[in-house]
């Protein structure tokens, strides 16, 4: 799944997580696949598992693209 980095950040900053938020912004690419960044997802304190879990919840409205 891909996920604009910026949409990501905004997620994060709204739950309060700014520190990762940082991280996504200085380590992650503008377009992200869950799949093909799944090792930096978790470098930066993401789990994959539990991201995948707030997209399926819609958390990022019709951004995503499977």
């Amino acid at each position: 799944m891909h996920i604009e980095r910026a949409k990501l950040v905004q997620l994060l900053h709204t739950e309060g997580d700014n520190a990762t938020a940082e991280k996504v912004e200085a380590q992650l690419p503008e377009q992200i696949d869950t799949d093909r960044d799944g090792d930096a997802l978790a470098a930066v304190g993401l789990d994959r598992t539990q991201l995948m879990a707030k997209l399926a919840g819609g958390s990022f409205g019709g951004t995503l693209t499977p």
